[in-house]
This record gives structure tokens, sequence and C-alpha cells, in this order.
């Protein structure tokens, strides 16, 4: 054996360092990916956790302040209508955005000229959301189109200033995100329908199942893990809305129409709060983080 080890060293005197060289290799092509996450995702997250310690108008140097910060999210009247309203929004975007979503899904995916179709839902998506906050408000300013086809239909007493009038101007910044959001979700419901086993389905409908039978115990069962996407993307989406709200409203009047999002904004780069900003940034990081998670578990702990 003394003889066979000597041959292998003799044969291949540089064994360990080319194994070491090709890890090298190796990693040298994945540096680039840990450089770009540690500029870009790594390095702004701990800085925006200190900051939240500190007190910083952005010009003076940082002032460290402890929790102080985190203490005053929970004194803060304005704080409580930004978490309110964030949380309207999420639950806002899993009824009509998924909900929708799904409807048109299945209503597409029954009918010919899926294409047409798919392009008109899809459409709404592929315009950014500055675009869409422009578009809406235009429509729903006192003498926009909304208006002025209620007056059309002998319906003027409906007429609002739409994004002057809580609750209106959330509903009406939900409809422009719905219209927006909608199209993608389908795309998604879609793809999940097309991939499905026909034989369960075919199987219920020998049995007697109605159509909606069918979805509600065969159909929608299956799509579970094409649910999970949507509704995940949605509730994340939902929780950092900031360009449509604050192009529609800027948060008004009188703050009413905020965000978490929004607010932690305006806080930072309006008032130049940015200590605190960042507690709030932090405060909705830990939201999600915690949403995510209770909803993956409990659908995990489902499949199990």
């Amino acid at each position: 054996m003394a003889e066979n080890m000597k041959s292998l060293s003799v044969n291949h005197p540089n064994t360990p360092s080319l194994f070491y060289r090709k890890h090298i290799e190796h990693l040298l092509y994945l540096l680039p990916a840990f450089i770009f996450v540690g500029v870009f995702l790594l390095y702004p997250v701990l800085y925006t956790i200190y900051v939240s310690f500190t007190r910083w108008d952005g010009l003076n140097p940082p002032e460290f302040i402890g929790f102080a910060n985190y203490l005053q999210i929970a004194q803060e009247p304005v704080i409580s209508t930004s978490i309110s309203n964030t949380f309207i929004w999420v639950a806002a975007s899993l009824f009509f955005p998924v909900g929708l979503g799904l409807l048109f899904a299945v209503f597409v995916n029954r009918i010919p000229f899926q294409g047409f179709f798919k392009a008109m839902f899809y459409f709404p998506y592929a315009i950014s959301a500055t675009s869409t906050a422009v578009i809406w408000t235009f429509m729903l300013t006192p003498t926009g189109v909304v208006n002025e086809m209620l007056e059309i239909l002998n319906l003027g007493s409906l007429a609002k200033q739409w994004l002057l009038m809580p609750p209106w101007n959330t509903i009406s910044m939900l409809a422009a995100f719905t219209w927006q959001t909608t199209g993608t979700n389908m795309i998604l419901f879609l793809v999940g329908l097309q991939g499905l086993p026909i034989e369960p389905i075919e199987a219920a409908k020998l049995d007697g199942a109605s159509g909606w039978q069918s979805f509600i115990y065969v159909t929608f069962p299956m799509l579970k893990p094409i649910t999970m996407v949507v509704v995940t993307m949605a509730v994340v989406n939902s929780f950092k809305v900031f360009d449509l709200i604050w192009i529609m409203t800027q948060g008004g009047p009188f703050r009413s129409s905020e965000t978490l999002a929004v607010t932690m904004y305006r806080e930072s780069f309006v008032s130049f709060r940015l200590g605190f900003g960042a507690s709030i940034a932090n405060f909705l990081s830990i939201i999600v983080i915690i949403f995510s998670i209770v909803y993956l578990k409990s659908i995990f702990q489902k499949e199990d």
C-alpha cells in the first residue's frame, strides 16, 4: 500500500494544489454575485439598522439615541393610520387583484382566442406604476372621465372629489392598483391551470360533480403551489407600494391615505428625520418577514 501511495504521489505530484486551485477558480466565478449581494443588499440593510438607532438629519453627524425611534413609532398618531391603511391594502390586494386574477384565469382558460384576452388583461401591468397613477389621477379629477360619465348616465349625485375625500381616496387608489396588477396574477394562475392533470377533473365530472364543485374540491386544491406564490407576491407588493400612492395623493389629504411605505419616505426625505424613517423601514420589514414565515409555515403544515 505504501508503494501504491508513493507511486500515486509520483504520478500526481501536484494533486493537492490542483484540487485547491480548481476550488479557487469556482469561487472566483461566484465572487461577483457575492460582491453584488453584499454591496447592494447586505450593506444597506445593516446601515439602515444602524441609522434607526440614531437621530440624523442627513447633514450633521448621526447621534446615537438607542431605541427612541422605535418607541416613537408607538406614540405617533399618524403611524396608527399608516398601519391601518397598510393592512387595508394587504386585504384588498388579496381580495381584488388575486381574486379577480383567478376568476379571469378560469374564464380565459375555457374560451377561444386566449392570446387576445391574455394580452388585454396583461397590458396594464406593462405600464409603469407612475404612468398608471398619472392616468388614474387624470380620470378621477373633479372634471375627469369618471365624473363626466356619471353626469352622462344621470348619476351626477355620485360624483365626488375622489382623491380628496377619505375613504374614497384609498378606494380610488386600490382601483388603480387592481387594474394594474390583476393581469399578472391571471397569467400565473393560467400557468397553473394549464399544467394540471386532466384525469382528476374528468373523474369528478363522471362522479356527477358540477362545474363549481369540480373547481372547489378538485381544481383549486391542485392550484395550491401557484396560489402560494401569487399570494406571497401580492402581500409583499401591497406592503411596499409607494409610487402609485405618492403620485395620486402623496398620502393626503392630511396624511389620511398614507401607508407605512409612504410614511417612511415622508419622514426620511421630506421631514429629514432619517433615523425615524429607518426605524419605520425596519418595522415594515419585520411585519413582512413575520407574515411570510407564518403564511408559508401554515401552508407547509397543511401539506404535511
